[in-house]
């Protein structure tokens, strides 16, 4: 089975999808129509990576049959790759964005939250804004608001299929793909004193820029588990982040189940199934202006991103 990646890249102004195979980039349409020469109706899903994971039911296994034939016609040479030098955007637009928060035991610890016994406890969910979605090879503006920007890698589960009150044991079936997500926080917006109410999750983490995501979306199938899988961020070529989602408290399939209790997953929705240690706030080392982050996970890529602070 080959296997494939979706993006989106920019062309001209406009933003079109591509498939990866073997680390090359094709640009969709134009394998659809190399595949099927002189077809007249063409599939919505070429229209966009956000189309095709949004009905990815329909769409996977159309995808998985091009794959093969582009990986065939591309050995041959018969059909030629995009330039290395594209502009690649963020793979998708999610639905909605869900993150979970204080997931692994060490990165609570470097933050000083006290954490209750797993059995006693539940997920900390909380929502990110869609409009903080920006791609790699972009920039995070730093607000003037804030002193304190900080990174966090995450690996971003991708669901494919309508999910309510799923169970842990069936979660993988409702799981689209993957892909690498660096959660910038301003975290000295994320508590507030103007309020009986401590956190303000919106606020600090909310911001245009403020969700890094790509470089590509990672069918699930590219994934053996998605509970060994490693994360690593690197900050100015220097390593801050190193961790495992083997080490998380509350595992992909238990996030599934937790959200979709409360309310219906949709394709398109991403989930940040949280950080490991060795974040900023931990040694209180902030993001400033002209900074560099690299943040990868195993088997789906790396995003990097420079830090560029906001002209008023």
């Amino acid at each position: 089975m080959t296997t494939f990646a979706l993006a989106t890249y920019q062309q001209q102004g406009a933003e079109r999808a591509a498939l990866q195979i073997r680390g090359q980039f094709f640009d969709l349409a134009a394998c659809f129509d190399a595949v099927h020469p002189g077809q007249q109706s063409k599939p919505l899903w070429l229209q966009s990576t956000t189309e095709a994971i949004c009905h990815w039911q329909q769409t996977r296994t159309e995808l998985q049959d091009l794959a093969e034939q582009v990986d065939s016609l591309a050995e041959q040479g018969k059909l030629a790759a995009l330039a290395d030098d594209i502009q690649l955007l963020a793979p998708f637009r999610p639905t909605t964005i869900f993150g979970t928060a204080s997931n692994y035991h060490e990165h609570a610890a470097e933050m000083n939250t006290i954490l209750a016994a797993k059995p006693d406890s539940s997920p900390y969910v909380f929502m990110k804004a869609t409009t903080s979605v920006t791609g790699t090879h972009s920039d995070v503006i730093l607000p003037p608001e804030t002193q304190q920007l900080d990174w966090e890698v995450e690996l971003g589960v991708v669901i494919g299929k309508t999910a309510r009150r799923v169970k842990a044991a069936d979660a993988l079936d409702y799981i689209a793909g993957y892909t690498v997500v660096n959660d910038i926080s301003a975290r000295d917006l994320n508590r507030r004193s103007d309020y009986p109410f401590k956190h303000d999750w919106f606020r600090g983490k909310s911001w245009d820029t403020f969700c890094p995501m790509g470089p590509v979306f990672v069918p699930k199938q590219a994934i053996t588990d998605p509970h060994q899988v490693k994360l690593s961020l690197f900050l100015n070529g220097k390593q801050m982040q190193d961790g495992n989602t083997s080490e998380l408290i509350w595992n992909v399939f238990e996030q599934i189940e937790y959200l979709s209790g409360i309310l219906t997953l949709r394709p398109g929705d991403l989930i940040m199934t949280g950080t490991p240690a060795g974040v900023g706030k931990g040694i209180g080392l902030f993001l400033k202006p002209g900074d560099v982050l690299e943040a990868s996970a195993a088997g789906v890529g790396s995003i990097k991103n420079t830090v560029r602070a906001e002209v008023l």
